[in-house]
């Protein structure tokens, strides 16, 4: 009997452990693996019209495809990259090599469920089963007591339904090995930043940790945060933290481009519980990875909503659109060296503490009172983990309106000064000119006398807006949109 021949379509599942369709292929007989380098993917964005592809995460993703192709070569198998939209490519080799099946992992959002619905009416055209398969979530859809339509709008509510699961479902087994189908076919060769038309990003030495892509650097941070240094532990008294590599876990990078998945993560941390100390740290990095799960639900019952300026609670908020404003806001020049420390670190290294962007979203949405969308694409094009469901999620609940039943909600930028950065050390390592001045006032240099902040050498622009006046017009906007 002739063996069946499938293909697994790699998407964000950059890896070759803990991987339905790739198992679900090999057991079966040779296996097909494809990427395909979509062009839409390198275009520019809907609202603001940056290039969705920044360097630094694409330096991430080429590094990942290269460890994916290494990793299947190990276990027998290729990895074939081709150019071109998936609807075309993938039913061009089908026809080529002889598929009777398509495996891939299924993704939310709206463009993303574009391609997929382009690709099975494709493959369906030559003759070719289509098998999909899910993993973007740590509990599985259909062990969720709740349909997916049926998602809790409010995090709590959602996580107390649901955490009991987590870990419930432990990793797939291991693929043994592979038998690469038509071994003669030419893999093609790996994208270049230069093809995509970028340069090499240059590594700042100020960076957290120096991220490279792949499920092979993935798990060698698992290990190394998790167990060899311990940080586990007490991770829920760091994970506030803005300078450093171990402040908090930063497997996020590897969770968007699946070269780890949630439940590898989550299978350790069990482990972590069970070999060495169950605590709040631990639960807290479960109730992260939950939070995960709830923005990629939310993502899927919404739509398109999630994407509209009014977000999912239909305000319609008189959003800015300010291109200098947001200039500076992108280059880390408004003036509030806080938001400015964050933003030059997004700028000179692709990654973000979890409090810096919570701050700098405070800001362009509470104080600029610009268009959420705009900082949502930014995010987009500069994160190394950036994901769409959570990117826009955090977005659209830092604007006020997304889920969150606290109302107008944003942080004072002093206040978080103090608590986070009380002896400036985070903003004078990314703002160097403002180190001549005092712990006591580089979190506000307009105080400074002009004359005193030119005679020490501090060139750094005053602020673009007063914090208190314009988060009050930006407050008097938003309660008028809800009808307050």
């Amino acid at each position: 009997m002739t063996p069946r021949l499938a293909a697994v379509w790699f998407r964000r599942d950059l890896r070759v452990l803990d991987h339905g369709p790739l198992l679900a292929a090999a057991r079966q007989g040779p296996v097909v693996c494809v990427y395909c380098v979509d062009p839409r993917e390198l275009g520019v964005s809907r609202e603001a019209g940056l290039p969705r592809l920044g360097a630094h995460r694409a330096r991430f993703l080429l590094e990942s495809l290269a460890d994916l192709r290494d990793g299947l070569r190990r276990l027998g198998g290729e990895l074939l990259v081709r150019r071109g939209g998936p609807e075309h490519v993938l039913p061009a080799l089908a026809r080529q090599l002889g598929w009777s099946q398509l495996l891939f992992h299924r993704l939310v959002g709206t463009e993303e469920e574009q391609v997929e619905r382009a690709v099975e009416a494709a493959m369906a055209a030559v003759g070719c089963q289509v098998v999909t398969c899910w993993d973007r979530t740590l509990v599985p859809l259909d062990a969720l007591p709740f349909a997916v339509s049926a998602t809790p709008e409010v995090f709590t509510s959602f996580r107390e339904r649901v955490e009991a699961l987590a870990g419930a479902v432990p990793p797939l087994p291991a693929v043994p090995s592979l038998v690469a189908a038509h071994p003669e076919v030419d893999p093609g060769p790996l994208p270049t930043l230069a093809e995509f038309g970028l340069d090499e990003p240059t590594p700042d030495p100020r960076a957290v940790l120096p991220f490279r892509g792949g499920a092979t650097a993935g798990r060698a941070r698992l290990q190394a945060w998790l167990w060899d240094q311990d940080r586990l532990r007490h991770y829920k008294q760091t994970r506030n933290g803005m300078i450093g590599a171990d402040y908090s876990s930063k497997f996020s990078p590897w969770l968007a481009l699946g070269c780890l998945s949630a439940r590898q993560v989550q299978a350790e941390i069990g482990r972590y519980e069970a070999e060495r100390v169950r605590n709040e740290s631990t639960y807290w990095l479960t109730f992260e990875l939950l939070w995960r799960d709830y923005f990629q639900l939310i993502a899927r019952k919404h739509g398109a909503r999630l994407f509209a300026a009014s977000g999912l609670r239909g305000i319609a908020v008189p959003w800015r659109r300010d291109r200098a404003a947001f200039e500076r806001w992108c280059t880390g020049r408004t003036g509030i060296p806080l938001v400015d420390a964050n933003l030059r670190e997004l700028l000179a290294t692709g990654f973000l503490s979890n409090r810096g962007r919570q701050i700098v979203a405070s800001f362009l949405t509470k104080n600029l009172g610009l268009d959420w969308r705009w900082g949502a694409e930014w995010f987009e094009s500069r994160l190394i983990d950036h994901d769409v469901a959570a990117n826009h999620g955090n977005w659209c609940y830092a604007a006020g309106v997304g889920n969150d039943a606290r109302g107008f909600r944003y942080f004072d930028i002093a206040v978080q000064a103090a608590k986070y950065d009380r002896d400036g050390d985070y903003v004078k390592l990314w703002c160097p000119e403002l180190a001549p001045l005092g712990n006591d006032v580089v979190h506000a240099p307009w105080t400074v006398p002009l004359g005193t902040r030119q005679r020490l050498g501090v060139d750094y622009p005053d602020p673009i807006v007063d914090l208190a006046a314009s988060v009050a017009a930006n407050r008097r906007a938003w309660e008028a949109a809800v009808g307050r």
